[in-house]
């Protein structure tokens, strides 16, 4: 296989299932997918600030790193997070692709 597509999800940790089924699709297509970290052994409410940082910016690494993000926008919800992602991928002049148009 050549040198595959980078391509980084972007989403809301609502759509964790539509996110791995994403994820395994494109690997399937021959993509290398960068994906979301999910908190395992505690609920989002209970990351502290500190840890909330560090997953926003290795995530925005695995943007840099990417040649697109793909944004997982279930009935066309995108939140705050994700729209601040999707800035600044196109801000690195990166291909953003949707889920949902």
């Amino acid at each position: 296989m050549k040198n595959a597509k980078v391509i980084t999800i972007c989403g809301s940790l609502r759509f964790q299932d539509e996110i791995m089924r994403v994820s395994e699709e494109l690997e399937l297509q021959g993509n290398c997918v960068l994906s979301i970290i999910y908190p395992v052994a505690r609920d989002k409410d209970s990351i502290t600030e500190n840890q909330a940082k560090i997953f926003a910016d290795l995530h925005k690494q695995k943007i840099r790193m990417a040649d697109a993000v793909f944004v997982v926008n279930v009935g066309g919800y995108i939140g705050q997070g994700v729209k601040s992602e999707i800035i600044y991928a196109e801000s690195l002049g990166k291909e953003v692709l949707y889920l949902e148009k």
